[in-house]
């Protein structure tokens, strides 16, 4: 809800959450799952400019393998709750949740069918990039 004309120069749709206030990652997702016609919404954070090239196909395998509500990608023990595969479906659940002041991303999959997924072969797609200095420094770092 920041920065929407930055964010509309590069010429693609931007949804402004619709949930009052700073909500959270969560009221992102709702704003998405909302403006969205498919049946299935992925997530990743603007400042990790690294996703792994198979990001959504091991997600969307892993979904489809368990059923699941939600996919999250996982290095190690941690999640990264907010890569993730999501089904629309759960939207009526998100407003409930929501309504209710529910803001904590990890409260919210708790109650969800979630599969973690690794990418302990891909630990640094997950970076938070947030200056420049950092950026450089990541790409040193690869070189």
């Amino acid at each position: 809800n920041q920065n929407l004309d930055a964010y509309r120069a590069f010429g693609y749709p931007v949804v402004s959450d619709a949930v009052g206030g700073f909500a959270g990652p969560l009221a992102g997702l709702h704003a998405g799952l909302q403006a969205t016609h498919s049946a299935l919404a992925v997530t990743v954070p603007c400042d990790s400019p690294f996703l792994p090239r198979d990001l959504v196909t091991r997600l969307r395998g892993a979904l489809d393998a368990r059923n699941a509500d939600l996919a999250v990608a996982k290095t190690g023990t941690q999640a990264q709750p907010v890569f993730s595969l999501v089904r629309r479906s759960v939207l009526p659940h998100l407003e409930t949740f929501l309504q209710s002041g529910g803001r904590k991303i990890d409260a919210w999959y708790a109650s969800l069918a979630v599969v973690e997924v690794s990418f302990d072969d891909q630990p640094d797609a997950f970076s938070n990039i947030n200056t420049r200095e950092e950026l450089a420094r990541f790409e040193a770092q690869e070189k």
